[in-house]
């Protein structure tokens, strides 16, 4: 069915004030957003709902809903269990508003990559050379950045220029781990620690006592006992004993962002609970390389 502009908008701002409100809104309350006389939109109402696209909700707390039949007019798709989809705009969130559907422009031109992002929520405020963001997606944590050029109300679309696009792969961390992990003794200086890192191109490993990792040995250690002059001290004297451990079934957009809450560059992962390997923020930069 063909709808008019003034029905788009109505359709539009009642499905996303219901969404952030969870129940039946008022024809004030579409009024007030869309910027037009109450008296209008209940005149528009009576053909939404002899249309099928809205349905009204009786009582002092009634209004308006919208019917599947209105998602299907505007083509969003409805779905049972849904992932919001963030969105930024100069890196504020905006509140209700989730991306429904990302499309690229311009995948050919060897100058530019423009995309469309249709939004279920308030597009109004989105001005030409806005900052925008949006993601992370639910599956492959796609995050886009960009800056908009144009805004089409009739469709609830942003178009902007797109700067930047971040994608980690889906496997689990436990395809990425090193296995079996290089290990320090626990007896051993400092200066075979340091030996042990040159000759294996390493910043870091797991310290071992008859074969039980127990703790964590790096780089920075070493350079602190040297600046503290002990020169003569082991690794166990130096090495980090909380292990910060992730389940190898965990996937490396949540590892990822252990990182950077612990500020440690090696993680030990763990397979049925049991230390197995290790992951680097290096072996991370390395699988991004390939792309």
């Amino acid at each position: 069915m063909e709808l008019t502009p003034i029905q788009k908008d109505i359709l539009i701002a009642l499905i996303n004030l219901q969404r952030q409100k969870d129940r039946a809104i008022k024809g004030e309350e579409i009024a007030e957003v869309i910027q037009r006389n109450p008296g209008t939109i209940r005149n528009q109402m009576q053909l939404l709902k002899a249309l099928g696209l809205v349905e009204g909700v009786p009582g002092p707390k009634g209004g308006y809903k919208p019917t599947g039949a209105a998602y299907d007019a505007l083509r969003i798709q409805q779905l049972k269990n849904e992932s919001v989809v963030p969105i930024y705009r100069n890196n504020v969130l905006v509140e209700g508003a989730t991306a429904s559907e990302i499309s690229f422009t311009t995948v050919r031109n060897p100058d530019v990559c423009n995309g469309v992002i249709r939004v279920i929520g308030n597009t109004k405020d989105f001005v030409m050379d806005d900052k925008i963001q949006v993601g992370p997606t639910p599956v492959n944590r796609l995050i886009i950045r960009g800056e908009v050029i144009g805004r089409d109300d009739t469709n609830n679309s942003i178009l902007f220029n797109i700067t930047e696009m971040i994608s980690l792969p889906k496997k689990h961390v436990k395809h990425y781990m090193k296995y079996p992990p290089l290990l320090v003794n626990l007896n051993a200086s400092i200066q075979e620690a340091t030996r042990l890192f040159i000759r294996n191109n390493v910043h870091g490993a797991p310290v071992e006592d008859k074969g039980k990792i127990v703790g964590i040995v790096t780089y920075t250690d070493i350079a602190h006992a040297i600046a503290q002059g002990k020169t003569n001290v082991k690794v166990k004297d130096i090495m980090t004993k909380e292990l910060i451990t992730v389940d190898g079934d965990m996937q490396l957009y949540d590892v990822v962002k252990l990182f950077h809450k612990y500020n440690v560059g090696r993680l030990i992962v763990t397979i049925n609970g049991v230390p197995k390997g290790t992951l680097s923020k290096t072996d991370v930069l390395n699988e991004l390389a390939v792309y």
